[in-house]
């Protein structure tokens, strides 16, 4: 059974939506500067989004927020816009700040004051994602909220679709969203694993990540079912997979053994050969040891000659959104026929073994991976193909 993809939004530091993205994944350059969402004694560059209409979710919360306005761009992309309830839809969403780390707020009100701040609490009451969605626009359908680190955006993705395959629900909303928060940022730099200036992802001289928020979300449905509604994608989502290396809490596997399984099986299901890839959207933190080992294990099984690049020198890293960010853009590449340049990218490690594109790059093959790798060992792999009319 195919897995089409018949919408997508996105919204992220380098754009509010999928045509500001592409704009500035060309000539213009949008810098990182130091958070100013909260105040904070690091000045690391981040990510953040401006200049957007946050008041209007009225969720409580900036996760939350991030979310319906991508998930807004979904839906009118797929025609979705009205009548959803006639619909079996499920709603699986990523993400790490919004359910672990969406309490702090309520915790420093009770400490300095002893009282209980209602924004605070509806903040966090609000940090369910999925049942966010379900709430908002009355469905009836499984609604799932994923937190497994910087894999939660892709897992979700990957779980939606096996709802679509087993019968589940016609359509799924699928996707991730996180918001710039302090634990992860001081977490990071305590890790020393936050750069000072623009990230450099695969870069010899890589001196770590910047951090970043957004969300992107897709919209799954059946090919029967897009065509009963009269619409048409040319996008599938044919490849899932996910594993682990159960190695270290926040270091990969030296040999890469969760993400090898991960890119084979994934392979494996989409029934492609590395030949066939015309790109892959690695994960690509910027850190010393994920690139290692993702550019060693991307050259060993796709092969050295493989166009590939992160785009999280234009994004930074968006935690559990990433993999929901990182699967529109896979997506863009493959029906723009065109990737950017891996921004930040200066000096080849031989190391890794290979480089990422320099240069806005055009493409011609039908198929594209995107990975995500996360603390705790995890690795997930997606693949989407494009389909000829």
């Amino acid at each position: 059974m195919k897995v089409v993809v018949s919408g997508y939004g996105v919204i992220s530091g380098i754009g509010k939506d999928i045509g500001e993205t592409l704009k500035n994944f060309s000539p213009a350059e949008i810098e990182p500067e130091a958070v100013t969402v909260f105040d904070s004694e690091l000045k690391n560059p981040v990510f953040e989004v401006k200049e957007w209409p946050a008041e209007k979710y009225s969720t409580g919360q900036r996760s939350a927020s991030l979310l319906f306005h991508a998930l807004g761009e979904a839906l009118t992309s797929a025609g979705l816009k009205r009548d959803l309830k006639k619909y079996r839809i499920g709603i699986c969403i990523g993400t790490t700040v919004a359910c672990q780390l969406n309490d702090i707020g309520f915790y420093e009100n009770y400490k300095k004051n002893g009282l209980i701040d209602n924004n605070s609490l509806n903040r966090y009451l609000n940090g369910n994602l999925a049942e966010l969605i379900k709430v908002r626009y009355g469905l009836s359908g499984p609604a799932l909220t994923v937190v497994n680190a910087c894999t939660s955006g892709a897992d979700a993705i990957g779980t939606a679709s096996l709802w679509i395959k087993s019968g589940l629900c016609d359509i799924a909303i699928a996707g991730g969203a996180d918001e710039i928060n302090k634990v992860p940022l001081a977490g990071f730099a305590s890790l020393n694993n936050m750069s000072e200036e623009r990230c450099r992802p695969f870069d010899k001289n890589r001196a770590g990540l910047n951090v970043g928020e957004g969300s992107g979300v897709v919209i799954l449905e059946t090919e029967d079912h897009i065509k009963k509604r009269n619409c048409h994608s040319d996008i599938v989502l044919s490849g899932y997979s996910t594993a682990t290396d159960a190695y270290h809490l926040t270091a990969p596997s030296p040999e890469g053994t969760g993400l090898k399984k991960a890119v084979r099986n994934s392979m494996k299901e989409a029934s492609v050969t590395g030949d066939e890839i015309a790109f892959v959207n690695a994960h690509g933190t910027a850190t010393r040891d994920n690139d290692l080992i993702e550019g060693q294990v991307i050259g060993e099984l796709i092969g050295k000659k493989i166009k590939f690049l992160s785009t999280k020198g234009y994004t930074g890293h968006t935690l559990g959104a990433a993999g929901g960010i990182e699967a529109v853009f896979t997506i863009l590449g493959l029906k723009k026929k065109w990737i950017p340049k891996s921004h930040g990218f200066r000096d080849f490690d031989e190391e890794i073994g290979i480089s990422p594109v320099t240069e806005r790059t055009e493409i011609e093959k039908n198929a594209a991976m995107s990975t995500s790798l996360a603390f705790g060992g995890n690795n997930t792999v997606l693949i989407f193909k494009r389909q000829e009319n």
